[in-house]
């Protein structure tokens, strides 16, 4: 076959750049490509590699590194003493039926059913922008300090920070000898390094205790509203979730008790409901310990962000009151960073090798750079220095938010809590909360609407408000600036 023709029949090679490096690899690309569009047929000839070096203009040996290596993934067949061909068991893919249905973008194929439910969690759960009011983003004067900056230079720089072998599924001992230390003495937590398990957040800590506490169809409870991560990760596990309106008093066990008996699982956020805001009373406490006691049903206390009260001292966790049927979450996201990805389970003794079994199946361990930073910056007393800080940063600009929203929108009514980075308002009748938050993303603010945190038996129309990230002026700006926004979408008259 004459040389002309052979390269004709490649025109893939014509794609190459010799200005960059690895040429025999995209040689040996541009022919696969050829091979598996059918432009070079099973058991067609190729060129001779010092035909097809000439041609190109590189060296014969960039050319049988190319052919060697499509020889031994099969794509090529070489035999002594004959050309390199074309593999002859080679055949084209089976064309795709045309019944089955075509997305509009590219004329790509429709994902499976099941990643529908994915792209719904994906939305629900993106980040918002960095603009009031989005919550949890520590810059400017609440974000980690220069002792921090000091030690992640300092352990980066140590051997023990270096790559290595896998990592225990638990975490590192230092980190958990430090957060049992600290959860023992400010949140009553009763705990040894050996119940602590290191997550990489909450997110992960709800999936694990939903994996290790129940199977698909065991009914569990969750609170109404409910963090969407919550909800999505129990619909996931196949659970039959039971939601239970919240009140002034928080999760109503007497109503869970009435509506879902055979419960195997309750799921709370008892020290500040999220996203209302109110602590779970003592009495329903009390109630919710003696219904775990007595059913051998498991409580998964999610403590998000009770560090940060501005009206005395945090309130103590529910597990220093039942160690043996609760299971605690911490995360550092609020206090620290979202971006560290690092928190904790506190298991008890009985399901401490579940979790690590659970876990490693996530993968071996979250990252030893940051878990050793962290353990330095709490064993040396700058964590609770940075609480007390920003707890006081955070005070100011909660009352600040308050007091913008007394001025320029007293049609609001503010839910009563006096803890976390968030404030909820309640939206006058006729207004729509997702509209709303929708609105406000076009107009350059950043809001969570509640009513997609709640079942469809619960009817709220509520925004959540961040304040943690932002000046007093940027938030009476994004106070001004939702004024506008509703003024828009609604009849705002008093």
């Amino acid at each position: 076959m004459p040389r002309r023709q052979l390269l004709i029949e490649i025109p893939a090679l014509g794609m190459i750049d010799r200005s960059h490096g690895g040429i025999g690899r995209q040689l040996a690309e541009a022919l696969r490509s050829a091979i598996s569009r059918g432009e070079l047929a099973a058991g067609e000839r190729v060129p001779s590699t010092r035909v097809l070096a000439e041609s190109l203009g590189i060296s014969r040996g960039t050319v049988t590194e190319a052919y060697e290596q499509l020889i031994a993934e099969g794509c090529l067949d070489a035999q002594p003493g004959s050309s390199t061909r074309v593999a002859a068991t080679l055949h084209p893919p089976p064309a795709a039926p045309q019944s089955r249905p075509v997305s509009d973008a590219g004329g790509m194929q429709s994902p499976p059913g099941s990643a529908a439910r994915y792209v719904e969690i994906a939305e629900h759960l993106a980040p918002l922008p960095p603009v009031p009011f989005s919550v949890a983003v520590p810059e400017g004067a609440v974000a980690l300090d220069d002792h921090w900056r000091r030690l992640n230079n300092r352990v980066r720089g140590s051997p023990a920070a270096a790559p290595g072998g896998y990592s225990d599924a638990k975490g590192l001992l230092s980190l958990r000898e430090a957060i049992a230390d600290y959860l023992r003495k400010a949140r009553a937590v009763r705990c040894g390094p050996e119940n602590i398990v290191v997550t990489e957040g909450t997110q992960q800590g709800l999936y694990l205790a939903a994996r290790v506490l129940l199977s698909p169809g065991d009914a569990a409870w969750a609170e109404d509203p409910a963090y969407p991560g919550l909800t999505a990760v129990l619909a996931e596990r196949g659970i039959e979730v039971r939601r239970i309106a919240v009140d002034g008093h928080g999760f109503n066990v007497a109503s869970a008790l009435e509506t879902c008996p055979a419960a195997r699982a309750a799921f709370v956020t008892p020290s500040h409901q999220y996203p209302m805001g109110m602590p779970l009373s003592m009495p329903r406490r009390l109630a919710l310990i003696e219904w775990a006691r007595k059913s051998g049903g498991w409580i998964v206390e999610d403590d998000y962000d009770s560090e940060l009260r501005y009206a005395g001292q945090p309130f103590p966790a529910m597990q220093g009151m039942e160690s043996s049927r609760v299971i605690y979450l911490g995360t550092f996201s609020k206090v620290l960073a979202p971006s560290l990805r690092l928190g904790y389970i506190v298991a008890p003794d009985c399901l401490v090798k579940a979790f690590v079994g659970a876990r490693a199946l996530m993968g071996r361990g979250s990252p030893l750079t940051e878990q050793h930073v962290i353990a330095a910056y709490m064993k040396e007393g700058y964590f609770e220095t940075h609480i007390r800080r920003i707890r006081n940063i955070y005070a100011e600009r909660r009352q600040a938010l308050i007091d913008a929203l007394r001025f320029e929108l007293p049609e609001l009514r503010i839910q009563p809590a006096d803890q976390g980075m968030h404030i909820v308002v309640w939206l006058p009748d006729g207004f729509d909360d997702v509209t709303v938050a929708q609105a406000a993303a076009t107009a350059g603010i950043a809001l969570r609407a509640l009513s997609p945190m709640c079942s469809g038996n619960l009817k709220l129309s509520g925004l959540m408000l961040g304040f943690g990230g932002f000046t007093s002026d940027q938030l009476h700006d994004g106070v001004r600036r939702l004024r506008g926004i509703l003024e828009k979408n609604g009849d705002f008259s008093e």
